[in-house]
């Protein structure tokens, strides 16, 4: 079983930046990948970005280039650097790991971005 805990979300002003954090525990297996999704009020869950325990990362489009996935794999926890933040980036922000052929979901962190 792996528990998960999220911190870092928040209200901002459009341009802003936030900063989550998601660390894992409770595995003594590889935790791999980890990531972010994300949902707002209406819609589907997304996949925000996503990062390998070698450093590969893959981002959603929308996010390109205003946001950066991290991980420290020591502490098995992922991070996720949000800039140039705008009211569309307003969403609940769930970590999602895998684990042994599993996969592990935060509870959520709300982000919004409103001035």
């Amino acid at each position: 079983q792996v528990q998960l805990v999220e911190s870092g979300g928040g209200l901002v002003q459009p341009g802003g930046s936030l900063r989550l954090s998601c660390a894992a525990s409770g595995s003594g297996f590889s935790i791999d990948p980890m990531g972010w999704y994300r949902q707002a009020p209406g819609k589907q869950r997304e996949l925000v970005a996503a990062v390998t325990r070698g450093g590969s990362t893959n981002y959603a489009d929308s996010v390109k280039g205003r946001f950066t996935i991290s991980r420290d794999n020591a502490k098995n926890t992922v991070y996720l650097q949000m800039n140039s933040l705008k009211p569309e980036d307003t969403a609940d922000y769930y970590c999602n790991v895998g684990a042994r052929g599993r996969v592990y979901w935060g509870k959520g962190t709300l982000v919004t971005v409103s001035s």
